[in-house]
C-alpha cells in the first residue's frame, strides 16, 4: 500500500534525487565541450522565469522540471569530437553511479543507504535510455543513435532538422521574446481589469443616480398628494361654513 513513507520518498526523488541527476547529465556536456573549445556554453538549470545567471549557469524558477545544456559553437569539430560530446552525460553519469554504488556497497553511507540506492538507480536509467539507440519525440535521435550514426555515417542521418543541442544564443533570444509577451499579456489582463472596474463603477454611478432620481420622484408624488388632501380639506371647510343651517 502506498503509504507517507512512500510520499516521502516520492517527494524527495522529484524535487532532490532526479534535479541532481539530471544536472549531473548536463554538465558532462559542459565538462566535455570545455575540453573541445566550446564557445559561449550555457547549463540552464530549471524552467520558467529567470532567477539569477552565474557565469555558465542560468537559474530558473521551476529547477526540478527540466535543465539542458547549450552552446554556440565548437572550437574542435569533427566525427571524434561529436562523439565525445554527446557520449560525455553517459560517461559522467555512470561514473558516479558506480562510485556510489561501490561507497555504498562497502558500508559508507550506512544511515542514508536508501537516499543513495535511489540515486544510483535514477542516475542508472539516464544511462540506459541514452545508451540504447532510438527516436524520440518528433523523431529526434537520442545520444546513443547520434553516437551510432558518427561511428557509422560520420554523420546525422536522421530527417529531424533541429540540432541536438540548442544555441545559447538563439534561446537567450528566444527567452527574451517570450518574457516580452508574457509582460505584454500581463499589461493587457491589467488594462482590462482596470476597464472593467471603471465600467464597474460607472453602472454603479448610473444606478446611483436612477436610485436617486426614483426617491425624488417619490418625494415629489408624497408632496402633491400632500397638497391634494390640503385643498381637500380647504374645500371641504369650505363647504362646512357655506351650507345652510
Amino acid at each position: 500500500m502506498f503509504g507517507i513513507p512512500d510520499l516521502i520518498a516520492l517527494v524527495i526523488s522529484a524535487f532532490i534525487i532526479l534535479p541532481v541527476v539530471v544536472f549531473l547529465r548536463q554538465s558532462g556536456y559542459l565538462l566535455m565541450s570545455l575540453i573541445l573549445g566550446v564557445k559561449n556554453p550555457r547549463l540552464t538549470v530549471g524552467s520558467g522565469t529567470r532567477i539569477i545567471k552565474i557565469g555558465l549557469f542560468d537559474i530558473r524558477k521551476y529547477y526540478h522540471l527540466y535543465s539542458w545544456f547549450s552552446y554556440d559553437s565548437l572550437k574542435r569539430q569533427g566525427k571524434i569530437a561529436y562523439i565525445a560530446l554527446y557520449a560525455s552525460p553517459i560517461l559522467l553519469n555512470t561514473v558516479v553511479a558506480i562510485t556510489l554504488n561501490a561507497m555504498v556497497a562497502n558500508g559508507m553511507f550506512e544511515e542514508r543507504a536508501t537516499f543513495f540506492n535511489r540515486f544510483v538507480f535514477y542516475a542508472f536509467y539516464f544511462v540506459l535510455f541514452d545508451v540504447i539507440p532510438m527516436k524520440t519525440a518528433n523523431g529526434m535521435p537520442n545520444n546513443g543513435l547520434i553516437i551510432y550514426e558518427m561511428l557509422r555515417y560520420g554523420k546525422r542521418t536522421d530527417f529531424n532538422d533541429e540540432p541536438f543541442l540548442p544555441s545559447t544564443s538563439e534561446v537567450e533570444e528566444q527567452y527574451h521574446e517570450d518574457v516580452e509577451k508574457i509582460e505584454e499579456l500581463k499589461e493587457h489582463q491589467k488594462d482590462q481589469i482596470e476597464e472593467e472596474q471603471e465600467n464597474s463603477n460607472i453602472s454603479k454611478t448610473e444606478e446611483r443616480e436612477i436610485k436617486e432620481e426614483i426617491e425624488k420622484d417619490k418625494q415629489d408624488n408624497k408632496e402633491d398628494l400632500e397638497e391634494i388632501k390640503k385643498q381637500r380639506k380647504e374645500q371641504l371647510e369650505e363647504y362646512e361654513d357655506n351650507k345652510p343651517d
